[in-house]
């Protein structure tokens, strides 16, 4: 591993010039449809720290978009793909048995919540990860439709795109999109649906889907799943009130359609427990996952009840998926969580949760702060008593982050994210907030 003197923040104007090239270069043969925030250009990283190719060390609050749960560069992880790509790095697991598949599908269906048998599928990111679930599910209930909630964000293929509406621009050229998609309100606390208390705010939610959305759009039988974000991601790092999932797996049950869970960027140890949906306690039908799994390789996958397993051999394939080397990457990352990584995300989660609390007093657009574990937000507000979105200044604070040496990602229509690798130290995050927190008093 290259190592470079710590800064306290990076020196001289960015983007450096070596950075600058890189920029240039990748402005003439890849897509302008990437969604880069700042032109941060990687050499190298470790742990939650990173390096430009100048030389500029950075405090990474972005884990690679909360997909590198050990951080950069883990020796463990580093080992597990050395070790399994000295072996073989690919056979197609849909056509050819793998041992590294078998042995991540027994650990996720050993760790997946519920007494019944489990069966994986494995993808390669998120958005696959909620194809195949939606074909699982269409083929399990021979079933049209699905209800997924407003404001979530599932991938940008064409069924995961139809299921969210985090942003109408992920939309904009797309239409028509798939047909029997509906969408409900979600139990957003600080931007509520409905005028009711927030301890009932979950139930209110989940009688709309039954008492309006099943009455007057889609009958119960031709549902064949309800797809929801444990906390809903893109959309601004939201978590539900403590009511929602009890009553919605309530709902679920009564008329027999599948709960589908989308832990992609909630899931693999993040919020403090190996899977989110475990701080409700309830157990979904299917479990998507991607991001933190793969120890920064590309995978993903769905965990489901094997009842609902019932497809026949080439009903649904993927070459790549399973991959050997990302499965031993995976198998190392879950060691790890389950090690140290999940206590660790909890306590400096904790920690920088509790300094956050002080926050809506010393800045005044700050509107909301949540977060479990180390998936973290905060909402910024031009009006604190409309609770509208500050996206002009999200964005510059961003900005400003990145000059001062801290990597940072928006969320929703003006909210900051934390998703930072879970192995995150005290004294790093102290460093990240005195950072973020100089900002923010200059614009205060």
């Amino acid at each position: 591993m290259v190592t470079t003197a710590h800064p306290t923040a990076p020196s001289g104007q960015l983007p450096g010039p070596k950075a600058a090239a890189v920029v240039a270069r990748d402005d003439q043969v890849i897509s302008p449809s990437y969604t880069r925030s700042y032109p941060f250009v990687m050499d190298h990283g470790l742990g939650s720290e990173v390096w430009d190719v100048d030389g500029r060390r950075f405090i990474d609050f972005t884990a690679g978009v909360a997909v590198l749960a050990a951080g950069h560069c883990h020796p463990a992880i580093v080992a597990a793909i050395t070790k399994q790509a000295q072996r073989y790095v690919h056979m197609a697991g849909t056509d050819f048995y793998l041992p590294e598949a078998v042995a991540l599908a027994e650990t996720l269906s050993r760790l997946a919540p519920g007494a019944e048998p489990k069966q994986v599928f494995f993808t390669n990111s998120g958005t696959e990860s909620t194809e195949a679930a939606m074909k699982l599910c269409h083929h399990h209930t021979g079933r049209p439709c699905f209800i997924s909630f407003l404001g979530a964000f599932h991938g940008r293929t064409y069924g995961s795109m139809s299921l969210g509406t985090s942003k109408a621009l992920h939309r904009t050229h797309y239409q028509p999109l798939l047909a029997g998609i509906y969408h409900a309100p979600y139990p957003n606390p600080y931007r509520p649906p409905f005028d009711v208390p927030t301890e009932r705010l979950g139930r209110a939610c989940v009688d709309y889907i039954e008492h309006t959305m099943l009455t007057h759009l889609v009958r119960p039988e031709e549902v064949a799943g309800i797809v929801v974000e444990t906390i809903q991601g893109e959309g601004g790092y939201i978590i539900p009130p403590p009511d929602f999932y009890p009553a919605l797996r309530a709902l679920c049950t009564k008329y027999n359609i599948p709960l589908v869970m989308d832990e992609v960027q909630a899931g693999m140890g993040r919020t403090g427990k190996m899977f989110a949906l475990q701080h409700w306690e309830v157990e979904p039908d299917v479990i998507m996952l991607a991001k933190g799994i793969g120890g920064g390789l590309p995978l993903g996958a769905i965990v489901a009840r094997k009842s609902m397993m019932t497809w026949p051999s080439g009903a649904h394939a993927n070459t790549f998926g399973g991959n050997p080397v990302a499965c031993a990457a995976a198998l190392a990352t879950i060691g790890l969580l389950e090690g140290s990584l999940m206590d660790n995300a909890t306590r400096v989660g904790s920690a920088i949760l509790d300094r956050m609390q002080a926050w809506p007093d010393r800045f005044p657009f700050i509107g909301d702060v949540r977060g479990r574990g180390l998936m973290i937000g905060f909402d910024l507000v031009e009006d604190r008593a409309l609770r509208t979105p500050a996206h002009d200044l999200r964005d510059q604070i961003v900005d400003e982050a990145f000059h001062q040496g801290l990597l940072l990602l928006g969320a929703g229509a003006g909210a900051i994210r934390f998703c930072p690798p879970l192995v995150l130290t005290a004294a790093l995050a102290d460093e990240a907030l005195t950072i973020l927190e100089g900002i923010m008093a200059r614009h205060s």
